[in-house]
């Protein structure tokens, strides 16, 4: 007895879930919409691979390193804000 009382109730349990009720109480082949109205399903959605932009490596000017009391910039030049500039 015990296990027929387990058996009817799992049975019930799984007949209880069905397409209407996994698509909002709408019904097979319908869903629900923004406004909570039945909306029919269109047909297959197929996004197409895009290509993806991968912007080039930033390449960075090199590092100066000079002696102290070395020249780094033309005559007429001085180092400043990190580069030579005019005077």
């Amino acid at each position: 007895m015990k296990y027929l009382f387990a058996a009817v109730l799992v049975a019930a349990s799984f007949a209880s879930f069905s397409a209407a009720n996994a698509a909002g109480g709408c019904g097979p082949g319908y869903h629900r919409g923004p406004y909570g109205g039945c909306v029919l399903n269109r047909g297959r959605v197929v996004v197409a691979p895009r290509t993806v932009y991968v912007p080039p490596r930033v390449v960075r000017p090199p590092v100066v390193v000079v002696r102290p009391g070395g020249r780094v910039c033309p005559y007429g030049m001085v180092w400043a804000y990190g580069r030579c500039r005019v005077r």
